[in-house]
């Protein structure tokens, strides 16, 4: 499988919802198979589903983004892996710790993103984790609560140091790259990206947000993840074409459930 893979985009978002027929156009036209949507909130999770269900090269999780974790309507693993059990669902999250906005309080950040592991635990269905000015609170999350029975999961949008990378290599997970490994202010990220061994990695957009250069500023769209992979395959030392079959076997690896379009 030589197409890439954007394994975390935001479909049902209005910047690409109102165009999203086009947007799929567009990431197949640049070589992106497949496409991983995901939730950030259970109150639009029918919004998320329903972009999965349009499109055969698109999967979606179920979660609840840690700025939405004080506002939510409050879930236990009961609920969130009956929402998973639906075909298109190969995952949990995003959830996690953010402390750099802290739109909701701490202790509801680490109350859902417990509940998310116990249920990626429950289900046999990664994690997909953000943390932003809380690695040390997440990583000993992570530490914790592996210790009481394994589970897969991926560090989304990758922006923290050696030390965070290291941790979460440890416990097998997976680290994605978005467009922010290709800023002209990134030499930290990546060296980092440098480190971690290929058959962890991922790629991702996280659009609308983020775009990779040279489209840094603009709406952010899942076509633009050839650029973030360019830029990781020169730091492994690999072609673009050795990253990209990389990417999506270590994708199809993590996200079992997930299933590749014809």
């Amino acid at each position: 499988m030589t197409y890439l893979v954007d394994s975390h985009c935001h479909l049902d978002f209005p910047e690409l919802a109102t165009d999203v027929d086009d947007v799929v156009i567009r990431a197949r036209s640049a070589g992106v198979g497949h496409m991983l949507t995901i939730g950030t909130k259970i109150t639009k999770f029918d919004g998320v589903l329903a972009m999965a269900e349009r499109f055969p090269n698109v999967s979606c999780s179920v979660g609840i983004h840690p700025h939405e974790a004080g506002v939510e309507p409050a879930m236990d693993v009961e609920k969130l892996t009956a929402l998973a059990k639906h075909p298109k669902v190969v995952a949990f999250g995003e959830t996690g710790l953010d402390f750099y906005y802290e739109h909701s309080p701490r202790a509801d950040q680490e109350r859902s993103f417990r509940v998310h592991i116990d249920a990626a635990r429950a289900a046999g269905l990664p994690v997909i984790v953000h943390t932003r000015d809380a690695d040390a609170e997440t990583a000993a999350i992570l530490a914790e609560e592996f210790a009481k029975g394994p589970f897969t999961g991926v560090i989304h949008c990758f922006s923290s140091g050696p030390d965070m990378a290291a941790k979460a290599l440890e416990l097998g997970f997976y680290i994605s790259f978005s467009g922010i490994v290709t800023f002209k202010k990134a030499d930290a990220l990546r060296e980092v990206a440098k480190t971690v061994p290929l058959d962890r990695i991922l790629v991702e957009t996280d659009s609308p947000y983020l775009a990779p250069m040279p489209h840094r500023g603009k709406t952010n769209e899942p076509a633009f993840v050839t650029h973030t992979a360019g830029v990781v395959a020169g730091l492994k030392g690999v072609s673009r074409e050795e990253l990209a079959v990389a990417t999506t076997e270590n994708f199809f690896r993590l996200f079992a459930k997930a299933k590749a379009a014809a």
